[in-house]
């Protein structure tokens, strides 16, 4: 597996593991399956691995923890903080100073590490000053605690802002063929600052696959049935999308997952896209896009394929895209 930096200091495989399928969103989860799925990636050469306190929440980090054994100096950890349950049930973002550092300590001992390797702010809370948030998490640096600091689905001013108070080495937000919209403002800002990008849902949550022909095919618990784009009335005319791209995959000798990460890859050499699966057959599947070599023509033609703003239905429901910084 070759190796990319990011933000001029990091370096982790070309391609990362990410670990949010594994809590039972896209169905039951199986922990000592998803443990060996974790360990064979790392086998394969995969060097990062993704999760979050609110996957589950909290049974991810706990779930990486275990895997982790025996094999923690050979893999950058990345986690998240800021998504939270309140006691009421319902869902809400939390930055303060306070909070980072208790999220921080709760991270650490549920994945039985020292130090995270890359922490991230998972949403940007609009009532605390990014300065505050990000001043917070430079803290954790200094205590030797956390190693270098990331934000998810930000937005440029405010990346700007928070570059300013300590570097950020990574943003992490969704990009694939049928999520294009970073590639307008958030890609070149982190660019113009040196930032790298860590592209999640890179197979647009599995319908880049083209294993997903219809809403009805999704078990009752699978959190894609409360996103737009995976509706009925959606899903018939996204499935198109997927019909072009296997075009393209087909005369490259390749599945359709492969060729959509293979163009994530090709956006640029400070992009690590961070699929995810809980298959060993579909992690080999995977970690073979980064054989593929795509020409600026073929990059050119999938894109066109697949313009910006063509698929149909929003990313999330209304309170998750209320949380995204744009």
């Amino acid at each position: 597996m070759k190796q990319r930096t990011l933000g001029g200091r990091l370096a982790v495989s070309e391609l990362g593991y990410g670990c949010f399928g594994l809590s039972g969103v896209y169905g039951a989860a199986d922990d000592e399956q998803s443990i060996r799925v974790i360990r064979k990636a790392v086998e394969l050469g995969v060097t990062m691995l993704d999760t979050a306190d609110a996957y589950g929440p909290f049974h991810n980090e706990t779930l990486l923890g275990q895997a982790l054994r025996g094999i923690r100096d050979k893999v950058i950890v990345a986690t998240k903080f800021g998504q939270i349950r309140k006691p009421d049930g319902t869902r809400g973002v939390l930055g303060t100073p306070e909070y980072v550092r208790e999220a921080c300590h709760a991270s650490l001992k549920r994945l039985g590490i020292d130090t995270i390797d890359l922490y991230y702010q998972h949403r940007i809370d609009k009532t605390v000053p990014i300065e505050d948030t990000v001043g917070a998490m430079a803290g954790l640096v200094k205590a030797g605690k956390v190693r270098y600091l990331g934000l998810s689905e930000v937005g440029p001013a405010t990346l700007r802002r928070a570059h300013k108070v300590h570097p950020i080495t990574a943003v992490q937000s969704e990009l694939s063929l049928w999520s294009r919209e970073d590639e307008t403002d958030v890609l070149p800002a982190c660019r113009e600052l040196g930032v790298g990008y860590v592209a999640y849902s890179p197979l647009g949550r599995g319908f880049l696959t083209g294993t997903v022909t219809a809403a009805a095919a999704l078990e009752q618990n699978d959190v894609r049935r409360t996103m737009p784009r995976f509706e009925a009335a959606n899903i018939a005319q996204n499935t198109e999308l997927v019909r072009r791209i296997g075009e393209v995959a087909r005369a490259k000798r390749a599945t359709v997952a492969q060729l959509a990460l293979a163009w994530v890859l090709a956006k640029g050499s400070d992009v690590v896209p961070i699929p995810g699966t809980r298959s060993e057959a579909r992690l080999a599947e995977n970690l073979g896009a980064a054989a593929i070599a795509l020409s600026p023509a073929e990059v050119a033609g999938l894109e066109a394929a697949a313009p910006v703003g063509a698929v149909k239905g929003e990313r999330y429901g209304a309170w998750m895209m209320g949380t995204i910084d744009r």
